[in-house]
């Protein structure tokens, strides 16, 4: 009986070791096992991108956020007459909002790199200057009486969302007349945050043109921004800084970049918009359409890191097949462990890659990686076949794996394309190569 059992677990021995399908599925077992570290890979990459902007916000809180100016506004209050329950009258003051009939905004934007630790951050100081017109400021149509109308408490409001980055006092031109702004809102209808100074409108003709002109000098962090509250708004940006990236609800009408700096402008008139000229209360949001600019460092390693990182199933895959064809085709034995630490050197690459791209450009360090690494696992499979041309055909076939994700990397618009072309090719070179393989017969020839 004992002879009996031996001989059984002699025979079981032998079949798991030739049957070939004990071996894709332990090969297919240990690809999913590396998808671990794989995705630990992706977390470690995002928290690096995460720590980039922590020190990102560290800079702005310091220098100046963000910035989208929104303005200027006229605030004119009005007493609203009302009826209780009991009958009894009683007077609410509230709030008619008018925007300029003309809006003009001419700027130039000096931005610079700020460093903390190894992150780069772009911050900038604009000078804005501001013109236009008001005219028709008229309550008629809301049937609001004159004398409800609190003219000598009108302002004027300009939406700043982070005062810090004011660096000089904003002196309003108002016809003939200068006002200074001041900080705080009458009423936060239209805009959350900012500055506002009162003018006295007692002597105004509700049909009168009324010239404004004031100038902005400003601190932000990456990207300015503008609502376009003119019935017809004109902004023209310039900024020596060659890679500017236009967002916001509109896109320039003209603009030109070169090697340098850029220079922008967009022409915008109430049509293009969701809102009026004047309104009541907070009946409308205008922040929804704001437009802009944003001062954008090119090269995102941490985006290219990710993107390259999706590939590593395919990477570990393939390499994986390739072993397995010299297993069937050449009848070498490679042990699972084998597998496992050839997974393992190529999971180390993207740490390599992530961690040299923080100090150098991305492709450099995609090169140097790809290299390691290839060297790497072409060397430890030398040692495995014990055959030159076949350790030559898996370094080579490294080469074409890691050039192709590279290449793919720096086709964004094609990546998709190039990716299914690649894995179609490679598809049908596995198909020929195994196309005379004897599946059914391999365990018993090997038995």
């Amino acid at each position: 009986m004992p002879q009996a059992e031996k001989s059984f677990f002699d025979k079981f021995n032998i079949w798991m070791r030739s049957s070939i399908s004990i071996r894709v599925l332990s090969i297919g077992f240990m690809i999913l096992i590396l998808l671990i570290p794989a995705s630990m890979i992706q977390s470690l990459i995002r928290e690096r991108q995460y720590r980039g902007d922590d020190a990102k916000r560290e800079v702005s809180s310091v220098w100046g956020e963000i910035q989208t100016i929104s303005g200027p506004v006229i605030t004119i209050p009005y007493n609203r007459h009302y009826v209780n329950e009991k009958n009894e009258v009683y007077v609410q003051k509230e709030y008619a909002h008018f925007l300029p009939e003309k809006l003009e905004i001419t700027g130039n934007i000096a931005p610079e790199k700020r460093h903390r630790g190894i992150y780069d951050v772009v911050v900038y100081t604009s000078e804005l200057s501001f013109k236009g017109s008001f005219n028709n400021l008229d309550f008629s149509e809301w049937k609001i009486k004159q004398e409800d109308i609190l003219w000598d408490e009108a302002t004027v409001s300009i939406g700043i969302p982070d005062m810090r980055g004011i660096k000089d006092p904003i002196e309003l031109t108002w016809n003939k007349n200068t006002f200074s702004f001041n900080p705080g809102l009458e009423t936060k209808d239209v805009i959350e945050n900012g500055v506002s100074t009162r003018i006295n409108m007692q002597d105004n003709k509700l049909n009168a043109l009324n010239n404004f002109a004031f100038s902005l000098n400003l601190r932000g962090s990456e990207e300015l921004y503008f609502i376009p509250l003119g019935k017809t708004t004109d902004v023209t940006l310039n900024a020596n800084w060659p890679n500017p990236k236009f967002q916001g609800a509109y896109l320039p009408e003209n603009h030109n970049i070169t090697e340098k700096d850029f220079n922008a402008h967009w022409h915008l008139l109430h049509l293009n918009r969701s809102y009026p000229q004047k309104w009541l209360g907070d009946q409308y949001n205008v922040s929804n359409s704001a437009f802009g600019v944003s001062l954008i460092i090119p090269v995102d390693h941490y985006q290219k890191s990710e993107r390259s990182a999706k590939y590593a199933i395919m990477i570990i895959a393939f390499t994986f097949l390739i072993f397995f064809f010299v297993e069937v085709l050449n009848k070498t034995r490679i042990h699972p462990i084998q597998y496992l630490l050839v997974g393992l050197a190529l999971i180390i690459f993207y740490t390599l890659l992530l961690a040299i791209s923080e100090h150098i450009s991305f492709n450099i360090s995609y090169i140097i990686s790809a290299m390691a690494t290839i060297a790497l696992v072409t060397l430890y499979s030398k040692s495995i076949y014990k055959n030159t041309k076949q350790t030559a055909i898996t370094g080579l076939t490294l080469i074409i794996l890691y050039g192709f994700i590279f290449i793919t990397l720096q086709l964004q618009d094609y990546a998709l394309l190039m990716g299914s072309i690649g894995l179609f090719v490679v598809m049908a070179i596995v198909m020929y190569l195994s196309r005379k393989i004897n599946w059914y017969a391999f365990g018993e020839k090997d038995d």
